[in-house]
């Protein structure tokens, strides 16, 4: 599996819109939609991303990170082989990403860009 970097950090929060405008307002990070992402997408200088959900916006887990590769079909074979628990792949119109739960329990993700 070729992991390029940490391209994804999201949260989950009854108090979305209240984070959401903190994003904005305080951090100053610039807003992104994107079709198919229903959460509130903030773009980084860096080209990784930060989202702010409702509860149960990014699954079963209030926090995630995603690791970004170069081949998702090949990262998920390969988490498979290794005996991880894997879920199906989503996307949106940016992205393809697939979560699953590392030996720690928690939820993280892979993902791989379309648009580059």
């Amino acid at each position: 599996m070729r992991i390029l970097g940490l391209c994804f950090a999201g949260t989950s929060t009854p108090e979305r819109t209240d984070m959401t405008r903190f994003v904005d307002v305080v951090l100053g990070l610039s807003r992104r939609v994107v079709e198919g992402v229903e959460a509130d997408l903030f773009d980084l200088p860096d080209g990784s991303s930060f989202a702010v959900a409702a509860p149960g916006g990014m699954g079963d887990t209030a926090r995630s990170l995603g690791f970004l590769v170069a081949d998702l079909d090949e990262a998920i074979a390969e988490l498979k082989a290794s005996g991880t628990s894997v879920g199906e792949p989503g996307g949106n119109e940016r992205e393809r990403y697939v979560h699953f739960r590392a030996p720690d329990g928690h939820l993280y993700e892979l993902v791989e860009r379309r648009v580059r």
